[in-house]
């Protein structure tokens, strides 16, 4: 007798573990006849990787390393742009995963909900907030490094170096540095 051990659903298929060992797993084909949150959730994950492709190509324009994008102001607002939309792209991929964890547990905990029908989260589930909290890490990290910070603190003024003069102290044709 084969009997399923673990269920695990997914945003694109279910998966299940059977008592033999074996691990199959099912692809869900019709879009209009999943639940809501299951269509929300795929939306954004697309939406993500999209944007995280354009934040891709953006802050390479926007890199100081490479030739392209002209200059330095240039570069600096396509390094912004891209820090924006690794961001955007952070936060798509997280509300998702978030909301779907969130349903497949309460769904597993409640009780008027027959053995038979519960799933638990997979390991997908991890790779989406893992990859989630990197690209906010990056979108941080380019958002803040693209614009230059003042030398020094803006509440006390420059200090003024004053340099001897170099410049000859008669009209002899002598500087002072002949005579060292």
């Amino acid at each position: 007798i084969i009997t399923a051990i673990t269920q695990m659903q997914g945003l694109w298929m279910d998966c299940t573990w059977y008592s033999t060992g074996m691990f199959s797993c099912t692809l869900k084909y019709s879009i209009l006849s999943l639940p809501v949150y299951i269509q929300a959730a795929r939306t954004t994950m697309v939406l993500s990787c999209i944007l995280s492709a354009f934040g891709i190509c953006i802050t390479t324009v926007g890199m100081k390393c490479t030739k392209l994008g002209g200059d330095t102001s240039s570069k600096n607002n396509a390094c912004f742009a891209g820090g924006i939309c690794f961001i955007l792209a952070g936060i798509f991929g997280l509300v998702p995963t978030c909301w779907y964890t969130r349903e497949i547990i309460s769904n597993f905990l409640d009780q008027t909900i027959p053995e038979s029908s519960k799933h638990e989260p997979g390991g997908a589930v991890y790779t989406g907030f893992i990859s989630a909290g990197f690209l906010l890490i990056a979108g941080a990290i380019f958002c803040s490094s693209c614009f230059k910070r003042q030398q020094g603190a803006w509440i006390y003024p420059p200090k003024q170096h004053h340099f001897p003069s170099t410049e000859q102290e008669s009209n002899t044709g002598y500087s002072l540095k002949d005579y060292v």
